[in-house]
């Protein structure tokens, strides 16, 4: 298994999905709450934001290499969870 790295703004309507979509996951596949996430709220903590390549939030991050960023759907934040867990 592989940490995955959740860049997100507090206020983005777009990283609330995200969140939401990961509680949901998590509740209906309970395999993927072995899934480490670390979350970095950019405004929050700029010296990590800043060592990475990224524009738009939500940014996930699976072992070091940026696999989504911007708007995303249930279907995607699966995908990344079970990529992140089958790694």
């Amino acid at each position: 298994m592989k940490p995955i790295k959740l860049f997100y703004l507090e206020n983005c309507p777009f990283c609330k999905k995200a969140f939401q979509y990961i509680k949901e996951l998590q509740e209906e596949h309970p395999e993927l709450k072995a899934v480490e996430i670390e979350t970095i709220e950019e405004s929050k903590e700029p010296e990590v934001a800043n060592q990475y390549d990224y524009y738009y939030v939500p940014t996930f991050y699976i072992n070091e290499v940026k696999e989504h960023e911007a708007g995303i759907f249930k279907n995607e934040v699966e995908a990344l969870l079970r990529k992140a867990l089958d790694a």
